[in-house]
């Protein structure tokens, strides 16, 4: 029914939309140049997908009935979490604790830089950064889960595709979509779409 590269393609650009890794790059964009930004930030999202679909492969290994029910559980589960999320947020354009981690986390990288800054620092910070904010992030878990048992080359291209809409966005207009990200509304599509994801899987097994 849903290609793997549709399914991964939709969950990544939603859930990272306004997600902290979102906001990491809208900042960074802003004291950095963009170029260096996007490509320190665009290679730490394809090193993590890459590393999460070696991962989902490996647990292809597992019988495909204990994979197959896995994936049911973690899109249900995720959904649920989601939608429950988005209930309980106030209706508040973006969610401000995400910002000022974002904040907090480049704010501690800058003193970390030297004095006069290369090309190199920059690439790395952004590459560091973004890296360390996606490790253990629900679109990880999303990615690994979708490799276990589906096409490996169409979760890589929907999900790098994906990332890449995202740090685009951030990064060239970053600082004008932050205040019209309205973070209920995506964490309601984002849960609808895990929910959807987990039925499709259930149908598709039957």
């Amino acid at each position: 029914m849903l290609t793997a590269f549709t399914a991964s393609l939709l969950l990544i650009t939603i859930s990272e939309l306004g997600d902290k890794t979102f906001f990491i790059a809208v900042i960074l964009a802003m004291h950095h140049s963009r170029r260096l930004v996007f490509a320190g930030v665009i290679a730490a999202l394809a090193a993590m997908t890459i590393l999460s679909v070696v991962v989902g492969q490996a647990a292809s290994i597992l019988p495909k009935a204990y994979i197959h029910f896995a994936e049911i559980a973690l899109f249900i589960g995720f959904g649920i979490k989601l939608v429950t999320d988005a209930i309980r947020m106030p209706a508040s354009s973006c969610d401000t604790e995400v910002v000022e981690e974002a904040k907090a986390a480049v704010k501690q990288a800058d003193m970390q830089l030297p004095k006069k800054t290369n090309a190199l620092a920059i690439l790395t910070e952004a590459f560091v950064l973004t890296f360390m904010a996606e490790w253990g992030d629900r679109t990880q878990i999303a990615t690994i889960t979708l490799a276990a048992g589906n096409n490996t080359i169409e979760v890589i291209t929907g999900a790098i595709l994906g990332h890449a809409i995202c740090a685009v966005l951030a990064v060239i207009g970053g600082r004008m979509l932050a205040g019209q990200i309205s973070e209920r509304k995506l964490t309601f599509v984002g849960g609808f779409l895990f929910l959807l994801f987990g039925v499709v899987a259930a149908i598709e097994g039957a």
